[in-house]
This record gives C-alpha cells, sequence and structure tokens, in this order.
C-alpha cells in the first residue's frame, strides 16, 4: 500500500491509502476526495486534477510532457514548479508518504 497526504487549500489534511500502478488522480477519485475534479477522467485534455507536488517526491516524478505541460497553461490556480497534473502521476511504491497539495479551485 501505498500512503497519501493531500492537503487542501485551507490546511485541512487528508490521508488516502492505495495501491501502486495506478495514477495519482485515479486514487484520489477513488478516495472521494474533494478537490480534484478530473473533468476528462485522466485523458490529458483538462486542467482540473492540478495538484502540486511537495519536495521530495516532486524530484522522484519523471518530467512532464509537453502536453502536460501545456494543458498546465489552462489550470484555474496559480501554476508553481512542483505543478503536476494528477492523472500523468503513476504511483510507485518510492512514492509512499507522498505529500500533494491542492489548489484552491479546479474551475
Amino acid at each position: 500500500m501505498i500512503s497519501i497526504r493531500f492537503i487542501h487549500a485551507d490546511q485541512t489534511v487528508q490521508d488516502i491509502q492505495t495501491t501502486p500502478g495506478q495514477s495519482l488522480m485515479k486514487a484520489a477519485v477513488d478516495a472521494n476526495l474533494k478537490g480534484i475534479e478530473a473533468d476528462c477522467g485522466g485523458s490529458l485534455t483538462c486542467a482540473t486534477c492540478h495538484v502540486m507536488i511537495d519536495a521530495p517526491w516532486a524530484a522522484l516524478l519523471p518530467p512532464p510532457v509537453p502536453d502536460e505541460t501545456d494543458m498546465l497553461d489552462f489550470a484555474s490556480s496559480p501554476v508553481l514548479p512542483t505543478s503536476r497534473l494528477s492523472c500523468q502521476v503513476r504511483l510507485t511504491p518510492e512514492l509512499d508518504g507522498m505529500v500533494v497539495r491542492l489548489p484552491p479551485t479546479q474551475h
């Protein structure tokens, strides 16, 4: 199992447990996490699953593909250097304990 801590914009915390291999977005949606809309269902055609990944986990991720970087231009909240689309973050055992910050809005 992988533990992930989500920190909402109001600083409330929600911890989830999930299995490796799925996307961060899918894990969040399956856990009924508020704050990740995932309007496109993970097809990389929206930016409603925008998250910010805390160090040191951000450095463990592969760099975003150009389509992800382009789509982040449409995020409704400011994009930070650690911003990612959660549909593009594949969960691996190395990401256990990852801290993910949610923007104030996805729309």
